[in-house]
Formats: C-alpha cells, structure tokens, sequence
C-alpha cells in the first residue's frame, strides 16, 4: 500500500453546524456565516473525490432547551450559570425538525457521509460535537471515528469562537491530529477579539492552522 493511501483511509472532513440558523437572516446569524458554505462545498468535493469521509454536525435542541434565554427568564448575550456550568444565553436557534435546524440550501450535504447531532439534553448546552459542555454524555461522533481508522480531522464551520473551537480541543485531547480550515470559519464574536483569541488557543494546543487558498492540500 502507498504511503498516501494511507494517508486517504485516516482523514476525515468535519463541517460544524452549518445549518440555515446560523446564516444570513437565521435565529442565531454569525456574521458572514453565508460565506463559509462555498469553502465547505470545495472541501467536501476534494475529500470526496480522494475517497474519504465527510461528517456534519448539527445543534439538534428540542424547544425547551434551557440554554434559550427565553427559557431561562435571561437576556440574549448575557453570561449566566446553568447546571453549575457558565452559561451564554442564546435566542431559540436550531429546534429539532425546523426549518431553522436544516442545513444551508446552498450547502452540497449529498457528499456528506454521517450527521452527528448533539446539544438534545434541555439541561446541558453542548457546543463540541464530541461531548456536552459538562463532558457527562459523549455523542458518537468518537466511535463513529474510531470504527472507521481515522485519526486525522479537517475541521471548518460554524462558529469560530464556540463549536468549532470546543470541537476542535476534545478532538485533541482524545488523540486527533487537527487541521482548522481558517477561511473556511466564522466566529459570534461577542467579544470583537473572541474568534481571533479562540484561533491562538486551538493553535497553541496543537492544532494546524491551515488555508485552502494559500497551501495545495492533499487527503
């Protein structure tokens, strides 16, 4: 066997949460998060051609989720504490079977492989697609990966600062070797400075920052 088909058997894409809540006139909109889907539907296509996996992810909250500032008698933005954990309220977003929770129109989800849905406990908010944010349930995503050989994740979505940043540190701390496909991000930003601070943090973790733009890829 060749050394790069190695390589094509244990790499896998990951696009985060690139669903229509998170787009252009969503419930929760990150800002320029339209763009990021042209950059998925390009990487989607080399890993499918390369003969490789495509997983997505997707915030799956039934309507009580407790995360919801409107749930939990909270203002939009504003920092709390649910279940011991620190908690930013959101605005209702990506309610199981709604419209909202859909992937982006635009988005090519006929390459993707398997959905990993997460964030379905009312009690606990859930940004990594590995683990709840108190790390008491794990998703499937891990076996999922496990089964399949692949210890290498291309990791780019929605959002910069939250998911994918969370994704991405549970992903290394179980043993993937990481690559964040910077343009191919966008971040809430709160904060002006979160989504820059969130790229430091998972570099400085072990994670390669990588462009499609600038770098000729192979997986």
């Amino acid at each position: 066997m060749k050394k790069s088909e190695v390589i094509i058997l244990k790499s896998a894409l990951l696009l985060v949460d690139l669903q229509k809540d998170f787009c252009k006139n969503g419930a929760l909109e990150v800002n320029e998060g339209d763009e990021v889907i042209k950059v998925a539907n390009k990487m989607a296509e080399s890993f499918s051609k390369a003969g490789n996996l495509i997983i997505a992810t997707k915030d799956w909250h039934p309507d009580e989720h407790k995360s919801f500032a409107v749930n939990s008698n909270a203002k939009i933005g504003e920092i709390g504490e649910l279940n011991g954990l620190m908690q930013v309220w959101w605005p209702k977003h990506c309610v199981m079977n709604t419209l909202g929770s859909e992937f982006h129109d635009e988005l090519n989800s006929e390459k993707i492989d398997k959905v990993i849905y997460k964030g379905m406990d009312k009690e606990t908010d859930s940004y990594s697609a590995f683990f709840d944010n108190g790390k008491k349930n794990k998703t499937e995503l891990d076996g999922f990966l496990k089964e399949k050989g692949i210890d290498t994740l291309y990791i780019m979505g929605l959002a910069t600062d939250y998911c994918v940043k969370y994704t991405i540190l549970d992903a290394l701390s179980l043993g993937y070797k990481v690559y964040l496909v910077k343009e191919g991000c966008r971040g809430v930003n709160i904060n002006p400075e979160d989504s820059e601070n969130a790229i430091k943090e998972m570099e400085k973790s072990g994670t390669l920052i990588i462009s499609i733009e600038k770098q000729k890829l192979e997986f």
